[in-house]
């Protein structure tokens, strides 16, 4: 798998995950919305922290700085 997450995306990613994850813990998105943010968290932080996101791959898309 090649890199195609930057650092700037990186960063939007974990903090969206946050904001997402507190939003479901404080009980402010419930039931289906909150387990569907709890999920799609979880995808942002994961493809934050491995540098790869499969949708960028799919559509060519890569937010990594040119060397």
């Amino acid at each position: 798998m090649k890199k195609n997450v930057g650092n700037l995306d990186k960063l939007a990613r974990i903090v969206l995950a946050a904001v997402l994850g507190g939003l479901f813990f404080a009980k402010i998105l419930t039931g289906f919305w909150g387990y569907g943010a709890l999920i799609l968290a979880a995808i942002f932080l994961l493809t934050s922290v491995i540098s790869f996101c499969p949708i960028y791959a799919v559509f060519g898309m890569n937010s990594c700085p040119k060397n």
